[in-house]
């Protein structure tokens, strides 16, 4: 279970971001400013950050910077301003994402998942292959073969089935799909995931199995190595 640390001076937003991260199944700790952070941060590892810039006693560029000297943890920074400057001066910085209040608690989810994705991705040593039977996954040549024949994906449809393969056996949500693999920007619905699944499940033939329909949920794909 992922571990945030939520930090901002105002009660109501701190609630407001637990309320939807636990739902979202993260573990969350609250801090009411800069200086709470960063004593937490020496404290114990989290996963992520989402701090708020105005805050009394330290603000949040200056909890950022000591938060940095100690911990290589992503960020993300609340602000009821949104000027260029504010922004440009929190990802030099080293800030992953910049949202501007008043925010959508779930457009925040969504960025929470992809940024944790995009460090999880990088952490993760490349395989050049992955094989599940007879179903290939070339990740340099961005192929796949099944049974030695190769099937033609469109874009979409590979970067689902990776994302699939990257998470085996682990439940993934419609929503998580969503934001993870098209994006927060994207305005959908569930429907674009389930028929992306079904056009893939077609591709895979044999294997269509190894995908499994998580009823109220979504999908995992499901191999045992």
């Amino acid at each position: 279970m992922y571990k945030i640390l939520v930090v901002d001076d105002e009660p109501k937003i701190r609630e407001v971001i637990r309320e939807y991260a636990e739902f979202s199944g993260y573990e969350v700790t609250e801090a009411e400013d800069g200086m709470s952070a960063v004593g937490l941060c020496k404290l114990n590892d989290y996963d992520l950050i989402i701090m708020d810039i105005m805050m009394p006693k330290l603000d949040g560029y200056s909890a950022c910077k000591e938060i940095k000297k100690i911990k290589d943890v992503p960020i993300i920074m609340l602000s009821a301003r949104g000027e260029e400057y504010d922004k440009l001066f929190g990802f030099e910085l080293g800030i992953d994402d910049y949202v501007v209040k008043p925010f959508s608690p779930k457009e925040l989810m969504a960025r929470v998942n992809a940024v944790l994705s995009r460090r999880n991705s990088s952490a993760k040593p490349a395989q050049d292959v992955l094989k599940f039977k007879g179903l290939e996954i070339n990740i340099a040549a961005r192929t796949v073969t099944v049974d030695g024949k190769k099937v033609d994906l469109t874009p979409k449809e590979y970067e689902l089935l990776f994302y699939l393969v990257q998470n085996r056996n682990i439940a993934l949500s419609r929503d998580k799909l969503l934001s993870d693999i098209w994006g927060y920007d994207f305005f959908g619905d569930d429907r674009t995931i389930d028929t992306h699944i079904k056009n893939l499940r077609n591709n895979l033939g044999p294997y269509r199995d190894f995908i499994v329909t998580l009823r109220g949920v979504g999908y995992k794909f499901e191999f045992e190595d």
